[in-house]
């Protein structure tokens, strides 16, 4: 079976990776000067010449791919996941061959069209294999082979989630055989999973040799039993894992860093934290505040000059709302209300056929137009193109006191969009479910999501039909 054979597995992984770089090398030779063309013309390299760069680019690419993390376990892994990696790895690669060939050793008489059609061949036929393995691995199992057997020592949240995880996902090739507990009685079952003992059974049953893994569950009481367990799984040659039952403490993916030889626990990756990723955003906030305020800056003359002839009061208004690190800072709009005083506006915030919002008003909330001149708090630094929006201090106040984890929307600067907005939680809508929407974005931070929400802001529209 394959699981007893994972070594040679892998290995055949790279042999069929090695034949698969070639063969689209190849082929794109091929697709290049016999299709596209009525052979090689006066001046193009034989195919020799070409053959001896397969001497590099194949050792090449297989090093990208175990960098890219192409070879790693898949039993879990999503089919989008491996196709990104496979498609890392080749654009990496082909942005090196490029550069190497035309640029350091100049030799500028290789194809371009064959290099071009060999990165989209490459990606197709290796995405096309990968596709196919994992198919046929995910029928095996569906027929009782290639399946990994777990023995769950403990039982608590974390077991319950573990189990509903693996029987939601039968193509994964795991079963649970039972669960050792001290506290639940023997034989009580949940969804199918027999509580077979307690945990003084493990030392039973290890030497029977019949488990491929050993999954630790304990519950936070009994974690003083969490190093003798390890000792004897460690003893036994059972792979061994551990899933933590801190998941109403820690609600979302932490990762770890070695401190010198001492692990540590961060509750909350935040890719903006990264100096590289903030420098990169910042640069796209300046570049995109000011090609902003280029473009509409008719929109926004008009704008003041509508606000400043129906209505009394500044054009501009400004309102203290809290930012990056929990900054307070203030947030400019074209004015849209009647004049207030301080004390009158912080008494709530805007509702349906709200009085005190003017005719003009009334249209530049809808179109967020009124939104505009953020664009100069983008410039500024307060604020990013993308980003959760801002609140007023003492919403703030009131909101991370209700909300759990509200808070950590401060991670990262507030943004004039986001990804809560762009999927309709905008004005008057659930700040609890906006929350989950914006931790989802720090904590999944990439400059193509940046990109992705942006566009979407476009194709969406401005119109916003919960702002009143």
């Amino acid at each position: 079976m394959i699981k007893d054979n994972q070594k040679v597995f892998n290995r055949l992984l790279v042999l069929m990776d090695a034949f698969i770089t070639a063969v689209s090398f190849i082929l794109a030779y091929y697709i290049k000067f016999y299709i596209f063309e009525h052979g090689p013309g006066i001046g193009v390299l034989p195919i020799k010449d070409y053959f001896m760069l397969l001497a590099y680019i194949v050792p090449g690419y297989l090093f990208l791919y175990f960098r890219c993390k192409v070879y790693t376990p898949k039993r879990t892994a999503t089919g989008r996941h491996e196709v990104y990696r496979v498609l890392q790895a080749n654009t990496i690669g082909i942005a090196a061959l490029i550069i190497i060939l035309y640029m350091i050793i100049h030799e500028i008489n290789y194809s371009r069209s064959v290099m071009a059609i060999f990165y989209v061949t490459n990606v197709f036929l290796t995405a096309c294999a990968r596709f196919v393995l994992r198919k046929s691995l995910r029928l095996m199992r569906k027929k009782g082979y290639n399946l990994k057997h777990i023995l769950l020592v403990g039982y608590s949240r974390a077991a319950e989630e573990y189990v509903n995880r693996i029987l939601d996902n039968p193509q994964w090739g795991y079963v649970v055989c039972g669960i050792l507990d001290d506290h639940i009685p023997a034989g009580t079952l949940y969804r199918g999973v027999k509580v077979l003992g307690k945990l003084g059974n493990l030392e039973v049953i290890l030497p029977e040799n019949k488990l491929d893994e050993i999954a630790i569950t304990l519950s936070l009481k009994d974690y003083d039993y969490l190093e003798e367990i390890v000792d004897t799984c460690e003893k036994s040659g059972v792979h061994t894992k551990f899933i933590p039952d801190y998941n109403s403490l820690i609600p979302t993916k932490p990762y770890t860093e070695d401190l010198q030889g001492l692990p540590v626990i961060n509750i909350r990756y935040v890719p903006l934290t990264n100096t590289g990723n903030r420098f990169v955003k910042r640069l796209v906030d300046i570049m995109g505040s000011l090609f902003g305020i280029i473009l509409t800056s008719p929109i926004m003359l008009i704008c003041a000059v509508l606000v400043k002839v129906t209505s009394k009061g500044p054009v501009i208004f400004k309102q203290e709302r809290v930012g990056l690190h929990n900054k307070s800072f203030f947030m400019y709009k074209f004015r849209s209300m009647e004049v207030q005083s301080t004390k009158e506006e912080k008494k709530a915030w805007t509702v349906k056929n709200d009085p005190r919002v003017t005719s003009v008003g009334k249209f530049l909330r809808g179109t967020s137009l009124d939104e505009l001149p953020q664009l100069f708090n983008i410039l500024k630094g307060d604020m990013s193109l993308v980003g959760p929006r801002p609140e007023r201090p003492l919403f703030v106040e009131k909101f991370k006191e209700e909300i759990p984890r509200y808070m950590v929307k401060h991670q990262v600067r507030p943004g004039l969009t986001g990804w809560a907005q762009v999927n309709g939680l905008r004005g008057d809508t659930s700040i609890k479910k906006r929350i989950e929407y914006d931790i989802y974005y720090i904590e999944n931070w990439t400059l193509g999501f940046d990109i992705k929400i942006i566009f979407k802001t476009f194709i969406t529209g401005f119109i916003n039909k919960n702002a009143y």
